[in-house]
């Protein structure tokens, strides 16, 4: 009896926020509806633009080149823009910005638009969605202190994950009925709905930046990347996001992919399936892992985690059946849980006033490799097709995390004890 105490000492002590005191929080309730709202009307205009273009061309690298195109303004603009975040008050930011998406998607909605034009009023969207992001993932921080991060972090996930899955699941039933365009206009009123629960549900604050400080962009870019890069454990925690490049990769070739799978269901619905595998399955791996592993064993689960985002895919090698397909897909979206743990390592680790640009250097790479990968996927499924695109992209991923995993064990010991530390306080 008096060997058990210990063990459920160290559980009583290692305390877990709950999802409950966390929605308590006005201000984080107004940041994850209002994101969940906008994603929503995103993933429609995703479906629409996929389906659409597949329709007309039959051409996996077409495809996968729009959808594409949804991830690869960041590399462009991503670095500059994101610094705003940190130059400006964020809750300012991420209104503007907001108003601006809902003017430019409310101009892709107008009827006859040509395609060139749509192509780059996607490209302006996606642009502005990088110092959006990084005023957002920068204010959460203020908002949720201590394991509330994670839980908050976790529950916005989640829900955002819920939100793909639903766009992406009933996505084609729905632009059969509403049609592109009014897809389109359904996505700039989420954008003007999201601007107005912000106004609402979120306190003025200051700016992060020192009375007086107002460096360049480019000073504040380059300030920026050398923080990340400069230091190995940000760095190792960078690469762990960025790994997603490789599991997310078969989600821009799901119709191709759906092509070739022997269904009596129409390939749009085909499609809608493969996409919201990853998301139903991140749902499920984040909801376990936040809420049943300790904030330090997030730590120490990490690399293995993030091998099993990877590993499933290897399978599709074998040609598998639709069934087999979306158990795969499912269990690598458990595996993409491990970016809680990443997430809040990362937030730990950078000085709270560079957060904005910090966040905004990662999240513009992430989107970029996701963007980059998927293209390079579309153009090879074209002449490998798609099973063996998605397992090669499973034996690199898989390989990468590996490498990654042995990283992070040596330089860990630290962050982990601060962890712990943080959550016995």
């Amino acid at each position: 009896m008096g060997a058990r105490l210990p063990g459920r000492h160290r559980r009583a002590v290692e305390r877990q926020a709950t999802y409950g005191e966390v929605i308590a929080i006005r201000e984080f309730r107004a940041l994850w509806y209002a994101q969940g709202l906008s994603l929503l009307g995103d993933q429609l205009a995703q479906v629409a633009l996929a389906v659409l273009v597949y329709d007309r061309t039959k051409s996996a690298a077409a495809t996968a080149a729009v959808y594409a195109l949804t991830y690869l303004p960041s590399i462009l603009g991503g670095p500059l823009l994101a610094g705003l975040a940190d130059r400006f008050a964020r809750r300012g930011v991420m209104i503007t910005c907001d108003v601006l998406r809902a003017v430019l998607v409310a101009g892709m909605a107008v009827p006859g638009m040509p395609f060139p034009v749509l192509c780059g009023l996607v490209f302006f969207v996606v642009l502005l969605s990088a110092p959006f992001s990084a005023a957002r993932a920068a204010l959460l921080p203020e908002i949720l202190v201590g394991d509330r991060y994670v839980a908050g972090s976790a529950l916005q996930n989640m829900t955002n994950q819920a939100v793909q899955m639903l766009g992406f699941a009933a996505g084609g039933a729905l632009i059969a009925t509403l049609g592109p365009y009014r897809a389109l206009a359904l996505d700039a009123a989420t954008f003007l709905a999201s601007a107005l629960i912000l106004v609402s549900g979120v306190r003025r604050r200051a700016s992060a930046a020192r009375e007086g400080a107002k460096p360049s962009m480019w000073t504040m870019t380059r300030a920026g990347a050398g923080l990340v890069f400069g230091d190995r454990k940000l760095r190792t925690l960078v690469l762990f996001a960025w790994l997603c490049g490789f599991y997310v990769l078969p989600e821009g070739i799901a119709v191709p992919y759906a092509a070739t799978l022997t269904s009596e269901l129409p390939v749009a619905v085909v499609t809608g399936l493969l996409m919201a595998a990853m998301p139903t399955g991140t749902v499920l791996g984040g909801f376990l892992f936040s809420r049943f592993v300790t904030p330090s064993g997030r730590l120490r689960m990490m690399g293995w985690m993030a091998m099993l985002s990877c590993a499933p895919l290897v399978l599709s090698a074998m040609r598998p059946p639709l069934a087999v397909v979306l158990g795969l897909w499912v269990l690598s979206g458990i595996g993409g849980a491990y970016q809680l743990a990443a997430n809040a390592a990362f937030v730990q680790c950078v000085p709270a006033e560079r957060r904005g640009q910090a966040f905004g250097l990662v999240q513009s790479g992430l989107m970029a490799v996701q963007g980059i990968g998927i293209l390079i996927g579309g153009f090879a499924a074209e002449r490998l097709g798609p099973e063996p695109v998605v397992a090669l992209a499973g034996v690199m991923g898989v390989t990468s995390a590996a490498v990654l995993a042995m990283v992070w064990t040596e330089s860990r010991g630290d962050l982990a004890a601060r962890v712990r530390a943080r959550a016995t306080a």
